[in-house]
């Protein structure tokens, strides 16, 4: 009778045990689960096939050719069609863009120069260009090791290869920084002279800016001058 009793108690503490080791094993996988929970992804400027179409119908708006190879940007240099992003207090270049690649339009460096210019009022510290001008060439090279690239040719091709766009890079900003550059972006983007998205995986800022931002500088220009007048 007592070997039976002892029996039926090592049983009971047996299964105490294991019921234990699954509640914390359980534990532990809700923990897991949670921890690695995707967490939505919702910026405030999210890129779409929509906005990539309409970048693309403002390049053919233009008449601009989406630069093939490392020539016709040359070319396109010479006639001054191309203009030079040059780094100052207020505007970093990456080091990862090469020397014959930091080019854009000129309402885009325009653009880019006075964006750099408030931010740099606001923080004291440069905004980055991380991409510029690119060409079909390169666009295909970077698709190999970036899924996530445009693609170098159609309706949905990248906006770099007329070279009116820019990334603005966005790794290692504050929350402030960060809402800032936000803002800045929406309000042209809602006055329909810019096309903004945030990347998730670049890390980058990706904007595409309309000739008709050049219209609008000097129409308020304008205004403010007859205001102080």
């Amino acid at each position: 009778m007592a070997t039976s009793i002892k029996s039926l108690n090592f049983l009971i503490i047996v299964a105490v045990a294991l019921s234990a080791v699954q509640s914390a094993s359980a534990a532990v996988k809700r923990a897991s689960k949670s921890r690695h929970r995707r967490v939505a992804w919702n910026p405030v400027l999210k890129g779409s096939v929509d906005s990539m179409m309409r970048q693309n119908e403002e390049i053919d708006r233009l008449q601009l050719p989406r630069i093939n190879d490392e020539e016709q940007l040359q070319e396109l240099v010479r006639n001054q069609e191309l203009v030079p992003l040059e780094e100052s207090k207020s505007l970093r270049i990456s080091a990862a863009i090469k020397p014959d690649k930091r080019y854009c339009r000129p309402w885009t460096r325009q653009f880019v120069v006075e964006m750099a210019e408030a931010y740099y009022d606001e923080f004291g510290v440069p905004l980055q260009v991380n991409s510029a001008v690119r060409t079909a060439e390169q666009q295909l090279k970077l698709r190999r090791t970036n899924r996530n690239a445009a693609p170098e040719f159609g309706d949905l091709a990248s906006s770099h290869l007329a070279g009116i766009t820019v990334d603005l890079a966005k790794r290692g900003l504050t929350r402030a920084q960060h809402k800032w550059i936000e803002n800045y972006l929406k309000n042209f983007r809602d006055l329909g002279l810019v096309e903004a998205a945030e990347e998730r995986r670049q890390a980058c800022f990706h904007v595409m800016v309309s000739d008709r931002y050049t219209d609008w500088r000097e129409t308020n220009q304008l205004a403010d001058k007859l205001v102080r007048e």
